[in-house]
């Protein structure tokens, strides 16, 4: 009979060799030329996936940035879930708690992950608008604004949505920019550059618990920020409704509680 306790440090031998083959022995009993066929698989495989999930962060660095990177998350990173789907989650989480060494070269990296893995986490996000009460031709002022669940909105300190394999910002921007990501019915994910104004309606209308209408969430939002003309943020707010409904970050309106 096989020692479970045995057999259970061959696995974790095994394990720690794959994850940081330069620092941690392999099974002794295992030909060298074998596990470098599971080390080569293991690695490459990763890499080939995170690549997938993120690949204009793939693109934006050299080869030996990215194998440094991948091996550190394999030696580093202890993931919690076993589901593929979520690996992107469990590298963000990496970049962002565990590992500065891309940000110390490429400060706008962590950034650009998070904005690479919402895209991808509202494709697959199986949350789905509840349509009861929800007229989508609603009265977008007089009623209240619904936002969909398939929208979120962020605020980055790059410019994320324009880093490419062309183009890598030297500074971060003087004033945060502001990015609505959402899931249209037809599944194809968008986002729309919001300034700071829209961005704190789009706020609000998420935050409005007691279900105030489109007029009173915009005249509060004036007070707040003291906009000069209120009658003028009104309008403009109206029409920024109508093109967030249009584009399905609002999916429309209930009548007023």
């Amino acid at each position: 009979m096989v020692d479970d306790r045995t057999f259970q440090d061959k696995q974790y031998a095994f394990a720690a060799h794959i994850r940081d083959p330069d620092h941690a022995v392999a099974p002794g009993d295992i030909e060298d030329r074998r596990m470098a066929i599971y080390r080569e698989l293991f690695f490459n495989n990763l890499s080939s996936l995170l690549a997938t999930f993120f690949p204009v962060l793939r693109k934006i660095l050299s080869d030996s940035e990215w194998r440094l990177t991948i091996r550190e998350f394999m030696k580093i990173h202890r993931a919690k879930t076993p589901y593929f789907l979520q690996l992107p989650e469990e590298f963000l989480a990496f970049l962002q708690n565990e590992y500065r060494g891309l940000d110390e070269v490429h400060p706008y990296t962590t950034e650009l992950a998070h904005y690479e893995y919402a895209e991808l986490a509202l494709r697959v996000s199986p949350d789905e608008n509840d349509l009861t009460g929800i007229d989508p031709d609603g009265d977008l002022l007089q009623e209240t604004p619904v936002k969909s669940k398939l929208s979120w909105a962020f605020a980055y300190h790059y410019p994320v949505h324009r880093i490419s394999a062309n183009f890598t910002p030297a500074a971060p921007l003087e004033q945060p920019v502001y990015l609505a990501v959402y899931r249209r019915d037809d599944d194809k994910v968008r986002f729309l550059e919001l300034n700071a104004v829209s961005a704190a309606l789009l706020d609000a209308v998420e935050n409005n618990s007691t279900g105030l209408n489109g007029d009173t969430l915009l005249r509060q939002l004036a007070d707040k920020i003291q906009y000069p003309d209120v009658e003028a943020l009104i309008k403009h707010g109206a029409d920024t409704l109508k093109e967030m409904r249009q584009l399905q970050i609002l999916i429309g309106t209930q009548k007023n509680a």
